[in-house]
């Protein structure tokens, strides 16, 4: 297990990369867009949750009521539906070492997105954190492609909310056992990320058939090996936060899981695509993506896929349903 450093953080290159793209970028430029505070789209998460099975119950309707209303905040609560459900399958199949403490803590993971949306619905601009600001804004203003939407809510819930969640339930006692399930939850993302980049990479074909080039350049920040290296990050800052004696180790780590997500989303807003790419694919978006026929055909995917009770080994190299790394389009 890499236990890590503060000091072995801030060498990382990607860390710094990011670090330097989220000071760089002001969110209040995505702050728009909030504010309704329309009481059916906000009653799912009005109040906190209080167990898996309410997780998942309000999750879905929240985004049952997104996708009625084209609000391309729902990409990524598919995405993020799908992944409570087969964690919550595979605690009860007994997969996990631990599974009361895999429930607080797919509980506790909700609780960050739940006051999140909330905040930016209700204007609380100032109570969001940045990356969701970024994220949340981004998919209302609905300029950017919904490949983008999706992995801006990825960055922030991985790159922000998930460190701060492990401090919050604790990685002590049983370290070790707790880091095991930690990773067993890489192969369930992966595989649904994999279902998505897929699906979207179908919807993108005519675009990128056009221009002649793939996914790549979209999505390579979230291949198997990366969402496994970001879930890795916040089990070290999770380390830290709970090792150091440092007062203000809190504070430190969180600026810094703030920026560095941020970061995070500057990189996801402007991939290394060609803008002969990038036109194609929002000339694609506005003629033949419907938001609704997406989210039927993820969910039909997703769950004949990762249901069957297995969730394979932790860290395992999972980039696809059929188990292997492999580019798309």
């Amino acid at each position: 297990m890499n236990d890590g450093s503060a000091a072995g953080l801030l060498l990382d290159a990607d860390v710094l990369r990011r670090l330097w793209r989220g000071i760089r970028l002001d969110p209040a430029d995505f702050s728009g867009g909030g504010g309704g505070a329309d009481p059916e789209l906000i009653a799912p998460v009005t109040e906190p949750f209080t167990s898996v099975a309410d997780v998942a119950d309000r999750l879905g309707r929240l985004e049952r009521r997104l996708v009625d209303r084209g609000d391309r905040r729902s990409v990524f609560l598919t995405v993020y539906t799908e992944m409570t459900a087969r964690t919550a399958a595979a605690i009860d199949g007994e997969e996990f070492d631990d599974g009361e403490w895999m429930r607080r803590y797919l509980v506790r993971f909700a609780e960050y997105y739940r006051v999140a949306f909330l905040a930016f619905e209700r204007g609380a601009v100032g109570d969001v954190p940045d990356p969701w600001t970024v994220a949340f804004g981004t998919a209302v203003r609905g300029d950017a492609l919904v490949v983008q939407d999706a992995f801006l809510g990825i960055n922030a819930h991985i790159g922000y909310d998930l460190a701060l969640t492990l401090s919050d339930v604790g990685i002590d006692p049983d370290r070790d056992r707790k880091y095991a399930d930690h990773r067993r939850v890489d192969a369930i993302l992966a595989r649904l990320v994999a279902i998505q980049r897929d699906l979207l990479a179908e919807r993108y074909a005519p675009g990128l058939s056009r221009v002649g080039e793939t996914m790549r350049g979209l999505d390579e920040r979230w291949s198997a090996t990366a969402l496994r290296a970001a879930r890795e990050t916040a089990w070290r800052v999770a380390v830290v936060r709970s090792d150091a004696r440092w007062p203000a180790t809190g504070t430190v780590t969180e600026w810094l899981l703030s920026r560095t997500a941020t970061g995070g989303a500057s990189l996801v807003s402007s991939p290394a695509a060609s803008p002969s790419t990038m036109r194609a694919l929002h000339e694609v978006e506005a003629d033949r993506f419907d938001l609704a026929s997406y989210t039927r055909a993820f969910h039909e995917r997703a769950t004949p896929t990762v249901a069957d009770g297995t969730i394979g080994e932790a860290g395992s190299d999972v980039d696809g349903p059929a188990g292997e790394e492999r580019p798309t389009g």
